[in-house]
């Protein structure tokens, strides 16, 4: 499976932001589910004003049981539980 141009894009960011010090760690509310969530951001200036865009948030729990990776046998395909 093929990483999308604005996923690629957006993961240059954030080792950009990083790089210059410019990566927040910010406590949120996700905004469907009400539950908390440690969103990572890069931090833009505005002038004298800050600018935090979020890119994703940290996963809960063990992130091992919450993700499947790709097969490397099947480049369309991902390992399951299975």
């Amino acid at each position: 499976m093929t990483i999308p141009n604005h996923a690629k894009a957006n993961f240059h960011t954030l080792l950009r932001a990083a790089a210059d010090g410019n990566l927040a760690l910010m406590d949120c509310l996700d905004s469907r589910t009400s539950e908390p969530r440690y969103v990572l951001c890069a931090i833009g200036h505005d002038g004298t004003d800050r600018v935090f865009t979020p890119f994703g948030h940290l996963a809960d729990g063990n992130p091992y049981d919450a993700y499947f990776p790709p097969d490397p046998d099947n480049p369309q395909g991902f390992l399951t539980a299975d």
